[in-house]
């Protein structure tokens, strides 16, 4: 085979470093038999062959190694608990006296180190896993997030929160159709939970997810609705919860014709629901299909309080209504029923320009509504959670603030 010209340059420069290097070795080991050129030959494949294989242990390496103590892990040094510096916020005023809440979990406590130490009522799992370690294991779950239920209220109480919405993945898949189960179970727990809540006054509610929906035109998605807002419902009744312990749900699709779906979630309130539901619901306005107009006469002909969203109402608004009006007669219908007045607040994230971008939720509030009554109860669905309810706490002076509660990160 010819060689190119460039590349027999360096072949030749190659082989006369080669010769160079032998006769060195050459002239140090004069009595040696080795193949020096070979030698060579075989470290330029140093890596690719056997030559850099390890030889198999002998009986003697194996010896040696049991004769040698064990490497002892080095231990973490513990992480030192954050400072945060909180800077100054600008005092605002307000008549407002109410309960702030926030949603289903506490970063603080969430986000305790190591995770084993997480506090958190949202463990859940797959029916995969369901059906690989049993329908008990999964139960168990659901009894650890009642357990740390404790804990959370507490950490409230010691901040002067007083108001919380129970996360909905508290018990995975209770209301399924075939994996769901009965919440008997855990009625001990579940009843400490709603000792200890009502022991400091603070008000529980519940929330289930945007796929409970009354008024779908499809009965298989109606009666799966059913079954969530009856596990809800048994949920509070074995924590001991009273009236204001509400579940809120939202109008859902309007499925092409919004009087008709209309007409279906009366219907279903009406002869589908059991009273143990019925005497819970509230429904709530959104920012796509249902404004507080739409839901305000169903809500009034059923008894049934609308929580009023501020959000929302900016997003999709009720066509002649104030948010005063709505909030008027929304309050009779608490009044009527016994039930404390409750309405959410969130704001858009920076920057967010179209109704798109608006609907996600930023970290914090930065400032409670002209519209607000003075006493009532203010769900905050920020981001942020507990720190959004700290937040508001510090701007209005609404209760005093633990340092150590607080941290500076914002969500947006």
């Amino acid at each position: 085979m010819k060689i190119p010209k460039s590349r027999h340059k360096s072949v030749l420069l190659n082989n006369k470093k080669t010769e160079r290097k032998r006769d060195v070795k050459a002239a140090a080991f004069p009595d040696s038999d080795e193949d020096f050129p070979l030698l060579k030959a075989k470290r330029q494949f140093k890596g690719t062959g056997t030559k850099n294989r390890k030889a198999p242990l002998t009986d003697d390496d194996a010896e040696s190694f049991d004769d040698q103590p064990p490497k002892k892990k080095r231990k973490r040094a513990p992480q030192a608990e954050p400072v945060y510096v909180i800077p100054e916020v600008e005092r605002k005023e307000t008549t407002f006296h109410g309960r702030l809440g926030y949603a289903c979990l506490n970063t603080i406590l969430r986000n305790k180190k190591p995770a084993d130490k997480a506090v958190f009522c949202s463990r859940t799992c797959r029916i995969d896993t369901i059906k690989k370690n049993g329908i008990e294991w999964v139960k168990d779950l659901g009894r650890r997030n009642v357990e740390d239920m404790l804990k959370i209220i507490e950490w409230n109480e010691e901040n002067n929160i007083r108001f919380m919405r129970l996360s909905s993945e508290m018990f995975p898949f209770a209301s399924h159709e075939l994996y769901g189960y009965s919440l008997d179970y855990c009625a001990p727990v579940l009843a400490e939970v709603g000792a200890l809540a009502n022991k400091y006054g603070h008000r529980l509610t519940a929330h289930p997810g945007q796929f409970t929906q009354l008024g779908s035109p499809r009965d298989s998605v109606v009666k799966a609705s059913i079954r969530e807002l009856e596990y809800h419902a048994q949920m509070l009744s074995l924590m001991g919860i009273g009236p204001d312990g509400v579940i809120i749900i939202h109008g859902g699709g309007v499925y092409g014709d919004k009087e008709a779906a209309l007409a279906r979630i009366r219907k279903t309130v009406e002869e589908d629901l059991p009273k143990a539901v019925r005497d819970r619901l509230v429904l709530e306005n959104d920012e796509l299909c249902y404004n507080a107009a739409d839901l305000l006469p169903i809500c009034e002909k059923l008894d049934i309080p609308l929580i009023f969203d501020h959000h929302h109402d900016t997003l999709n608004p009720s066509p002649d209504l104030t948010p005063r009006e709505i909030i008027a007669r929304t309050n009779i219908i608490f009044a009527r029923r016994g039930i404390k007045p409750k309405q959410h607040l969130s704001e858009p994230r920076e920057g967010a320009v179209t109704v798109m971008e608006r609907r996600a939720h930023a970290g914090r509030c930065q400032r409670l509504p002209e519209a607000l009554p003075d006493d009532m109860d203010l769900m905050i669905e920020a981001k942020d959670k507990e720190q959004a309810v700290l937040h508001l706490y510090r701007l209005y002076n609404l209760q005093p603030v633990i340092h150590g509660a607080c941290h500076v990160k914002f969500i947006f």
